[in-house]
């Protein structure tokens, strides 16, 4: 009763944290606003805080702490609270697609009302801030400009102000794809640009880093950064230079520099939690990547397919539909690539299986250098990895679904593998009650990649039944060849090379990250550290207003007057935040080095103790198969899922809600997505009275994220 109360209290101060900061942005460019902050800054001057304190309290903490307060959350929670079904009707109603389009892709109702919801709020506080400016602007003389060049400079002033609300949202899910920011900082760059021209001011304006006032020149370097960036983002760039696209984007720490500077640390408080959580999570991957792992064994597929073996802590699970990010120094220092893991931690528990297509330069590196050992019957020694991960749902989402139509691709099947897995693990107290599975492949040879279920294909499953179409596109049937999935199956040819011992159990685990209550720990460090640093190195280095009123007094006394040379230059707040940010992030990589060092030494110490089986799965190849309904082999066809879907839905029975995965390539989510919302509205059912209205179907794709 205790534990339920403290959760439900958590929820309660997550939900006033969050409803807080977004009133803070709605109210912020009112007049209301302004007036009383000014008066707040006013008074907290003359404090241990100062201003400074005071800005990052209240723009940056909420945010921060609602991370902590959430890991707390979630490291409280009961795991079976995180597996079972709750109530999201309202939540799959407004996930399903509404727009599909080749080149926006797929598009769900949520993510329209998100971008409604976020321009209007943007066009609110532009409109406020115009409104302010026009009420009370005056021509100064000083600056040389007429009404209307001053009017269109402010607007383009506000235009750039607008970036403080996309730059706050960007680094919380990494958004690729905003690009709204890209157009706010153009738009602003380019007026202001057009300004300086008329008024032949350019040329000297805009290579200026004044001691006063904004820094001109970081603001074209951040706009420069963040257009290049933009460019490389382009699907067309993308997908054809891959380097160009990640490389290009590690910039971003110049971009975030370049800001800091050109817009002041006023401005920078507000996205200042969005960069404290990005620069910390990416400080705790790469403590994480450092760490080297071993191969333990490999298997080499005909359809040129390699499934890699790797050792992991017994105490690590993660959900189904997880991926990890990997890397082979010996084929590329640099190079980081993401996969889905294909064996389930319910039933390996020693054990992390990935599997990959090699059809790449990298992948056919992997590939050639195992198929030379397999050929010449060499031994190799070790394959060092390095891996960071596992990502996926806090959750496991698919659960909550009385039914399961999954739809695969080529190597798209590798996260529904570990669906199946975890499907068939007995211990589930609540799983999908019917499963169909769609998969479409070229060859005869890329069938081969079910090979890690086959165990659980052929022979009943509890409470499941499961049913598996193959279409294979690209091949003619053999009288003389095989006619069933299971003859199939039997006839892959599969190498398999053992490359790790025994002792890469306990050296080499994968971990995994720390426990929800460590990095809630990591986090309040780094945050302590860094609001520390802020307030002490402020006091040091930016005197408050009682220490220039005492000064200045001095300097009347003796007769020499303050001139505007003796003010603080504006950017050396701005370095203070930097010199804070940078000594917290080491602070908190140091701590999570340490954390980790102690996990190694310790599981290095149990796992001698322990003997372990390697291969730790309950699902062998002496398992026992019971013929059960024959699967289906559709030979020199494509999957028509508008039929195929029909089907499946007049096959149950009463109301049911249907869980449509998808994993392939775009024009395959594409089809499968219209069939979704052909059947219903973003907040309703359709209008015919058919077997569909008993029917709930829910669109998920699923993708990796960088």
């Amino acid at each position: 009763m205790g534990k339920m109360l403290t959760l439900l209290v958590l929820r309660l101060l997550m939900n006033l944290l969050l409803i807080s900061w977004i009133s803070l942005w709605i109210i912020k460019p009112t007049t209301v606003w302004i007036q009383s902050w000014r008066q707040a800054e006013d008074t907290f001057k003359h404090t241990f805080f100062g201003y400074y304190g005071l800005s990052f309290a209240v723009f940056s903490f909420p945010p921060i702490a609602l991370s902590i307060i959430g890991l707390i959350y979630l490291s409280l929670l009961p795991q079976h609270h995180r597996l079972t079904r709750g109530g999201r009707s309202a939540a799959i109603t407004v996930s399903r697609p509404a727009i599909i389009n080749s080149f926006i892709g797929i598009v769900s109702c949520f993510e329209i009302i998100a971008v409604i919801l976020f321009l209007v709020f943007l066009a609110w506080t532009f409109y406020v801030r115009v409104n302010n400016d026009l009420k009370k602007l005056m021509p100064v003389k000083t600056i040389n400009l007429d009404l209307w060049q001053l009017k269109y400079f402010r607007v383009a002033t506000r235009f750039g102000l607008l970036a403080e609300a996309c730059l706050s949202l960007l680094l919380f899910p990494v958004l690729r794809g905003l690009s709204m920011f890209r157009l706010f900082s153009l738009v602003h760059g380019g007026s202001t640009l057009f300004i300086w021209g008329i008024s032949h001011n350019i040329e000297e304006e805009v290579w200026k880093w004044q001691r006063t006032g904004r820094v001109y020149v970081a603001g074209g370097i951040s706009l420069v950064i963040g257009l290049l960036m933009w460019i490389t983002s382009l699907p067309q760039i993308r997908r054809k230079c891959f380097e160009t696209f990640y490389y290009t984007h590690h910039l971003y720490t110049v971009f975030l520099v370049s800001f800091l500077f050109h817009a002041g640390d006023r401005h920078f408080y507000w996205i200042l939690p969005g960069v404290f959580l990005f620069g910390l999570d990416k400080t705790l991957r790469i403590v994480q990547s450092r760490s080297e792992s071993r191969v333990l064994s490999a298997r080499l597929y005909s359809c040129k397919a390699v499934e890699l073996c790797l050792p992991k802590d017994p105490r690590l699970n993660y959900a189904p539909s997880s991926f990890i990010f990997m890397n082979i120094p010996s084929i590329s220092q640099f190079q980081w690539h993401p996969f889905s893991i294909t064996s389930s931690s319910s039933v390996d528990k020693h054990t992390m299986s990935v599997m990959m297509k090699c059809e790449g330069k990298w992948t056919d590196s992997v590939y050639k250098k195992l198929e030379e050992a397999a050929d010449s019957n060499t031994k190799i020694n070790n394959i060092t990895i390095r891996v960071e991960g596992p990502y996926g749902p806090v959750s496991v989402d698919f659960l909550r679904y009385d039914t399961l139509f999954l739809v695969a691709g080529g190597i798209g099947i590798t996260p529904f593998l570990n669906i199946l897995q975890e499907l068939a693990c007995e211990n589930r107290l609540k799983t999908p009650k019917s499963v169909q599975l769609v998969f479409s492949v070229r060859t005869f040879q890329d069938i081969n990649m079910l090979l890690p279920v086959s165990p659980i294909l052929f022979r009943p499953i509890h409470n499941l039944n499961l049913k598996i179409k193959v279409f294979v596109t690209q091949e003619k049937k053999h009288s003389n060849g095989p006619t069933t999935l299971k003859e199939y199956l039997a006839q892959s040819q599969v190498q398999t090379i053992h490359v790790g011992t025994d002792e890469d159990f306990s050296r080499f685990q994968i971990l995994g990250h720390e426990s929800f209550r460590r990095l809630a720990t990591l986090v309040l460090v780094a945050l302590l550290t860094f609001l520390g640093l802020l307030i002490g190195l402020s006091h040091f280095f930016i005197p408050n207003e009682h220490k220039k009123h005492s000064n200045s007094m001095k300097l009347a006394a003796s007769g020499t007057m303050t001139t505007a040379k003796e003010k603080v230059p504006s950017w050396v707040p701005d370095l203070v935040i930097i010199v804070a940010y940078v000594i917290a992030m080491t602070i908190g990589g140091l701590a999570a080095i340490i954390l980790q060092w102690r996990r190694q030494r310790r599981e290095t110490l149990r796992m001698t103790k322990e003997e372990v089986n390697p291969q730790g799965s309950n699902f062998t190849e002496s398992t026992p198969i019971v013929p059960i309904e024959e699967h289906e082999i559709h030979i020199g066809e494509r999957p028509k899922f508008k039929e195929i879907l029909s089907e499946f839905e007049t096959s149950l029975r009463g109301w049911s809600s249907i869980g449509v995965l998808v994993c392939g390539p775009e024009s395959m989510k594409e089809a499968v997505a219209s069939i979704c919302r052909q059947r219903f509205q973003c907040f309703g059912v359709d209008d015919s009275r058919t077997i569909h209205n008993k029917v709930n179907l829910n669109f998920h794709s699923l993708n990796f994220s960088l």
